[in-house]
């Protein structure tokens, strides 16, 4: 009997392993292909919101694979991971505030409709992003830590709209830049809350169990 039951419970979490595969999959290239279109229209409408959201995408893509890679092990390789997603973060905030102080010294105003037609079109990959990631933000933290990831990824977009209608309003660069900045000031505050709680986790997981000690030993297959 509790032989069965185990079973039934290693087949219940191979089913989830396998959904998240799939959504991370999808979001993945969601992210990826934004990240493209956006940079280069945040590049041509000489827009910092609209380079630094692009690099929140290139930043999620990368959070999306070391999710994929770390699926199928345990819990040390998973707090690594997001340990890892922190740091991307971190390294982000950094990047987008060196763009926005030189956007706010060089001093031109932005295309605000290339923001705005822009924003839309990220706003709407990302709340599709956001709605097959909502069910699975309490899995685990790796999965927690790619839901932040979607979740702030909407308050940016959200943030260059805005942008994009005070920029025309005013004709002035000042409103680009900040939310440039205040993205960056995003990017940090998440790395901080994921590096925190992946510590945490590690320090909870230090003593090393027989399935962490097969997965220092030899990667597994994350079915990628």
């Amino acid at each position: 009997m509790a032989s069965g039951c185990c079973e039934n419970k290693a087949d219940e979490l191979a089913e989830l392993r396998e959904r998240q595969r799939r959504i991370l999959w999808a979001v993945l290239a969601i992210n990826a292909v934004l990240f493209v279109v956006e940079f280069t229209v945040g590049w041509w409408a000489r827009s910092t919101a609209l380079l630094a959201d692009s690099l929140d995408m290139l930043g999620d893509a990368f959070v999306y694979a070391f999710s994929l890679w770390v699926l199928q092990r345990g819990a040390r390789w998973r707090a690594r991971a997001a340990l890892s997603k922190g740091l991307v973060q971190l390294g982000f905030g950094v990047v987008v505030l060196g763009q926005a102080t030189w956007r706010a010294i060089e001093g031109s105003t932005p295309n605000a409709g290339a923001m705005g037609w822009m924003g839309l079109v990220a706003l709407a990959g990302n709340t599709w992003a956001f709605y097959l990631l909502w069910r699975h933000r309490s899995d685990d933290l790796n999965m927690r830590s790619t839901w932040l990831c979607s979740r702030n990824d909407l308050v940016a977009n959200t943030s260059v709209l805005g942008a994009a209608v005070l920029v025309a309003w005013l004709d002035s660069p000042w409103p680009d830049v900040a939310v440039g900045v205040a993205i960056a000031l995003l990017f940090l505050r998440t790395a901080a809350d994921v590096i925190a709680d992946s510590r945490a986790e590690l320090r909870a997981a230090s003593k090393p169990s027989a399935d962490d000690a097969h997965d220092d030993a030899a990667p597994s297959s994350t079915g990628a």
